[in-house]
């Protein structure tokens, strides 16, 4: 019975594959590995800022210009260019940089970082074709599932972080004319080092390819008792998945409330209604065992971080939670709006309307233009204290 199954899958990823009708690389899985394109890898680092076939590792010792400055010259200095001369670049406090400007068509495949510092204080930003205004802006802890600024092994399809501290990013991301993406640091005391690469492929992008969008958003506390995930949403596409940081002001479960989406014209009520937060996020009961949170990662949904009072300056439950609708995507003609309950238990039997602290990042995909992004908050307000 298990062959039979493997069979169908394997027919299964066969056919859609051969059933496109030109083959451009965008769509890579274990089916259709095999398959010959004509796309062509390319990799951005600061050892080849630009990724232009052939111009990797050319920093010398003694260049001047920021983009080529040799930041391991020290470590260097024996063996010289080709010898991890510039492995990193460092973004000085209310600097922002230009981590990658490619022209299209082409799609950012994998995103791999390691950012110092305070995750909650370098704001990555993502531009697509002629776009003023970003597509993704977000804290880079929260983008990679990192928002309480704590390390918490992930492994997951869309997100991974590894040890030591080593974001990875699987979202595919299409762009036709060219593509943007940025580090700013807010930090107005310290410097920010950044090891990255930006793994891409320049080749057609199918008519029907939407664009990638991530957001964030905070409630510090939440006053309404009423968290919103994403708001004000327009135009075709579907929602693709969310991380959410939740910290717990009260005692006992917190997460009863339901998640709402109002999609294309819904007012009061919404067309998807889920049953529990945990349920939601496909636990049940709490993610309670023998009395203990349990932390776990799928390749779709996860609590894979539970930060647990200290008895001393930890004072608050803290959770990090993600759910990816890779396979069950919301999908939406008009408009979007997601919110979630923040419902926790009051003495008898009581539903609860909390005011926790919440932040979260919200992934889709859309038709261009999108609505302007609510504006990114202070320092003050993103810092987790």
């Amino acid at each position: 019975m298990k062959n039979l199954v493997l069979l169908c899958a394997i027919c299964f990823y066969a056919v859609t594959s051969f059933s496109q009708s030109k083959f451009n690389g965008l769509e890579m899985n274990m089916g259709n590995l095999y398959r010959m394109s004509d796309a062509k890898t390319r990799s951005i680092s600061p050892e080849n800022f630009t990724g232009e076939k052939g111009k990797g590792g050319m920093a010398t010792l003694d260049e001047k210009d920021i983009r080529n400055k040799a930041n391991a010259a020290n470590a260097a200095r024996d063996l010289g260019q080709g010898w991890k001369v510039n492995p990193f670049i460092i973004i000085k406090p209310g600097e922002t940089f230009t981590l990658a400007e490619i022209e299209g068509p082409g799609a950012i495949q994998h995103i791999w970082m390691t950012p110092t510092g305070n995750w909650k204080f370098s704001i990555i930003r993502m531009y697509w074709d002629d776009e003023t205004e970003p597509s993704v802006e977000c804290p880079v802890g929260d983008f990679f599932a990192m928002g309480w600024n704590e390390y918490a092994p992930l492994n997951s399809l869309a997100i991974c972080v590894n040890p030591g501290s080593a974001f990875n990013c699987y979202w595919q991301m299409p762009f036709r004319k060219k593509c943007r993406i940025t580090m700013e640091n807010i930090n107005d005391n310290d410097e920010m080092r950044l090891y990255y690469q930006i793994d891409y492929t320049l080749t057609d992008v199918p008519d029907d390819a939407a664009y990638f969008h991530a957001q964030y958003r905070r409630s510090n506390p939440n006053e309404t008792s009423v968290y919103t995930i994403l708001d004000n949403v327009k135009g075709k596409g579907q929602f693709v998945g969310v991380y959410m940081a939740w910290g717990v002001n009260n005692n006992g479960w917190w997460g009863e409330g339901e998640i709402k989406f109002f999609m294309d014209g819904d007012t009061e009520f919404p067309t998807i209604c889920g049953t529990g937060t945990e349920d939601y996020f496909c636990g049940s009961y709490n993610f309670d065992r023998d009395g203990q949170y349990k932390e776990f990662c799928t390749p779709y949904s996860g609590l894979h971080q539970v930060i647990r009072p200290d008895g001393a300056y930890r004072s608050q439950q803290r959770f990090g939670l993600y759910r990816w609708h890779i396979l069950d995507p919301i999908r939406f003609e008009k408009d979007l709006k997601i919110t979630i309950q923040d419902l926790g238990w009051r003495h008898g039997g009581r539903y609860l309307p909390q005011k926790s602290d919440i932040s979260s990042v919200a992934f889709w995909y859309q038709t261009n233009p999108h609505t302007k992004f609510p504006k990114l908050p202070k320092w003050e307000e993103i810092e987790v204290n």
